[in-house]
């Protein structure tokens, strides 16, 4: 029989963060905001369920053997990268931003960088009986359209002239056509998954140029040379341009899309889909955040773009439906987020794991406060 000295129950806490870019993988960025929450909350359930959306740190967190092998920059510089090979599914999680990510280049390459280096790792994948890839689009340095991956799978873009086009975004508004000679067919032809981090089309305003490119580092006449670029391509290729999704990656989707097209005829096997919602399924992130108290998660920047389908909001839906008080840390906050969560700006100190470890304890002050108050 319940009564009233009997002690309340041990709250359950999910902590599900992002990683933070280069500082901290999703894994430690969980770890040390929970040591944070424990050193408050002393008897805290703690559910740990690093998460991605597509960006760097995606394919760790798929089960399967850690591939290393050598490919190439976005600016061409030699170097290696990982994926995840799982044999038993014959499929290989393949992060973009493991070759072709924005801090692997000596110095911003806008027009000339591209995606050759991850078609590499997906020529490989397939040598190792891949028959399905799920592709994290986020993080590059690149705005391409994919036509580096292309290259790298034996298909040239040429100009009106017949001439291969120089590599990167900047060359793609001379697009004319393609040479398939050497086209190839088997990893081509696999069954795509595309994780993406925004619903940004492939071009316009919200397109991958507009929005992207100056991240990348480009300028103004920049981004219109490569917003012209994109739309040529979407053009050769026959793709819609206005399609959600397809400006992730600097339009990775594109050239994917046209491939799979040209050699199935339709684009059935390619699928765009929210990275962060595979992830939350893949680990079971629903199933474990059902009767928690508080949810907490947490990435480098929430801005404008949290809300298309980055971490933070995907977690913050997941909250909301199981009734959860809802926590954000993050390195700084560039909108407000919604009513209701708590939100921490981590400190400013060098130590990343002491940032967090403060930030999980600063939160769970502000739950039991909050939790004082809603009685």
């Amino acid at each position: 029989m319940s009564s009233s000295f009997d002690p309340a129950p041990s709250p359950k806490i999910v902590i599900a963060p992002d990683s933070f870019k280069s500082t901290a993988t999703a894994q430690e960025a969980a770890e040390w905001l929970a040591e944070g929450v424990t050193s408050v909350i002393r008897d805290a359930q703690i559910i740990l369920a690093p998460m991605a959306d597509g960006g760097e740190g995606t394919s760790a967190l798929f089960e399967g053997e850690r591939i290393c092998l050598p490919t190439t920059t976005a600016d061409g510089r030699l170097t290696e990268a990982e994926y995840t090979f799982h044999a038993p599914s014959s499929t290989a999680y393949i992060d973009v931003s493991a070759a072709s990510g924005l801090p692997a280049v000596e110095k911003p390459v806008p027009l000339t960088g591209d995606t050759y280096g991850t078609g590499v790792l997906i020529a490989d994948a397939e040598t190792r009986g891949a028959k399905r890839i799920v592709l994290g689009l986020g993080g590059t340095a690149t705005v391409d359209g994919g036509t580096g991956i292309l290259v790298a799978l034996g298909v040239n873009p040429l100009d009106a002239a017949g001439y291969q086009l120089k590599p990167g975004g900047g060359a793609l508004e001379n697009l004319a056509d393609f040479d398939t000679a050497k086209v190839n067919v088997p990893a081509g032809a696999m069954e795509w998954v595309l994780l993406t981090d925004t619903s940004a089309p492939a071009t316009g305003p919200n397109g991958a140029a507009h929005v992207f490119g100056p991240q990348k580092g480009a300028t103004t006449d920049d981004v219109e040379l490569l917003d012209r670029g994109l739309a040529r391509l979407c053009e050769v290729a026959e793709i819609d341009p206005t399609t959600p999704g397809l400006g992730a990656a600097g339009g990775v989707g594109i050239g994917l899309t046209w491939l799979s097209t040209m050699l199935h005829g339709t684009d059935s096997h390619v699928h765009i889909v929210p990275g962060a919602r595979v992830v939350a399924d893949s680990n079971g992130l629903t199933e474990q955040i059902d009767g928690a108290t508080l949810v907490i998660t947490g990435e480098g920047r929430f801005d404008g773009q949290t809300g298309t389908g980055k971490v933070a909001s995907v977690v913050g839906e997941l909250a909301a439906e199981a009734g959860a008080v809802f926590a954000i840390a993050a390195g700084r906050f560039d909108e407000q987020p919604a009513d209701g969560t708590l939100a921490v700006t981590l400190p400013e100190i060098d130590d990343v794991r002491e940032q967090l470890v403060r930030a999980g304890a600063e939160i769970a002050v502000a739950y039991l406060n909050t939790s004082t108050v809603q009685g």
